[in-house]
């Protein structure tokens, strides 16, 4: 008989949940130790999780929703951080971009847990123009551009076998070394911040939080309690 009765909250890993805790040991994050903008804050922070060498320090969870509301989430890339936001590339026909062309808002989280952070962004969301998206996508290795044309993301398949097929004839379509044309239905978006939290462990879960929310004149500091 298969074990459909086990529960989750008996077992052995579900019991270890309620135990399972870091102690944060980073000295406290200030007002005046952080940039007056957040995007140069959120920069530096990004520069030092490479420097630390976490696995991954531009991978961030996107959240998105559809007209109706359902939330989805799943981590994506950070490609480029500029003055104007936060952008990642993918298939036009993924759900992602579906939801995101339904609803504009979204949502970003990076999670730095090994250097005891976070940072949470809020805001709306914006096509990346068709030339940058050439830009990166000259820059891609040749692989991820055959796999793009590849797999038409987030539509069903019958198995692993039909995407490794559908990757061979991308391959012969162009060929040993010939250059992998931008999709049509791949490009990127831009999520053009409102809020952004910086969160900071401490001991005792009195831990830092402070938001930076834009206003007509710039930005806005606050800090929350945790």
């Amino acid at each position: 008989m298969p074990d459909d009765d086990v529960t989750v909250s008996g077992s052995d890993a579900g019991r270890a949940l309620r135990t399972m805790r870091v102690r944060y040991t980073p000295g406290p994050l200030l007002e005046h130790d952080v940039h007056p903008s957040p995007l140069v804050q959120v920069r530096r922070w990004l520069d030092e999780a490479v420097e630390a060498d976490l696995a991954e320090p531009n991978a961030m969870v996107l959240s998105t929703s559809d007209r109706s509301g359902r939330v989805s989430s799943r981590h994506v890339l950070l490609k480029e951080l500029d003055d104007a936001g936060f952008v990642f590339y993918t298939n036009l026909g993924s759900r992602k971009a579906a939801q995101l062309a339904e609803n504009p808002l979204a949502a970003l989280c990076f999670p730095w847990f090994e250097m005891s952070r976070q940072v949470c962004v809020e805001g709306s969301s914006e096509p990346v123009d068709r030339g940058s998206a050439a830009d990166y996508w000259s820059v891609r290795p040749r692989e991820s551009q055959l796999g793009a044309w590849a797999s038409a993301q987030s539509t069903a398949i019958e198995s692993r076998e039909h995407l490794l097929a559908q990757l061979s004839q991308v391959e012969q379509r162009f060929g040993t070394g010939e250059p992998v044309p931008l999709p049509d239905f791949w490009g990127g978006f831009r999520v053009v911040p409102t809020r952004i939290e910086l969160w900071q462990g401490q001991p005792g879960r009195l831990h830092d939080r402070l938001v930076y929310q834009r206003t007509d004149d710039g930005w806005d500091l606050t800090r929350l309690q945790p």
